[in-house]
């Protein structure tokens, strides 16, 4: 059974950085699309962003693209994102996310994700 454990999330201030970090384990290969979603007090749960198996390709939402980074080591079945130049808006639960299939999903549908971390919460104070 594949699970996923995040770490990183805390209290920054406004203009200040974060890393969340998620591992897997329980997989045998690298996962081809893992990501992220996250989801604000009183707001729908909405994609922040994606990378491919390699790492080569990665897309994120336009509201966090440019500050956002997300990288792999896939020896260490590990997913990071980068968040630089936080804002008060960016305050949420981040859940890391990732699936079965053999190819790299384009899409932001977060019920097409098959396995969520525990999310973590990040807070950026003004």
């Amino acid at each position: 059974q594949l699970q996923l454990v995040e770490s990183g999330g805390g209290l920054v201030q406004a203009g200040g950085s974060l890393i969340l970090s998620c591992a897997a384990s329980g997989r045998t290969t690298s996962s081809y699309t893992m990501g992220w979603f996250r989801q604000a007090p009183g707001k729908e749960r909405e994609f922040v962003a994606r990378i491919s198996q390699s790492g080569s390709r990665t897309d994120y939402a336009d509201a966090v693209k440019s500050r956002f980074t997300n990288t792999r080591d896939n020896a260490k079945n590990t997913v990071y994102q980068q968040m630089n130049s936080l804002k008060p808006e960016n305050t949420a639960v981040y859940c890391c996310v990732d699936w079965s299939n053999n190819y790299y999903y384009t899409g932001t549908t977060s019920s097409r994700y098959e396995y969520w971390g525990q999310g973590s919460k990040v807070t950026v104070a003004s």
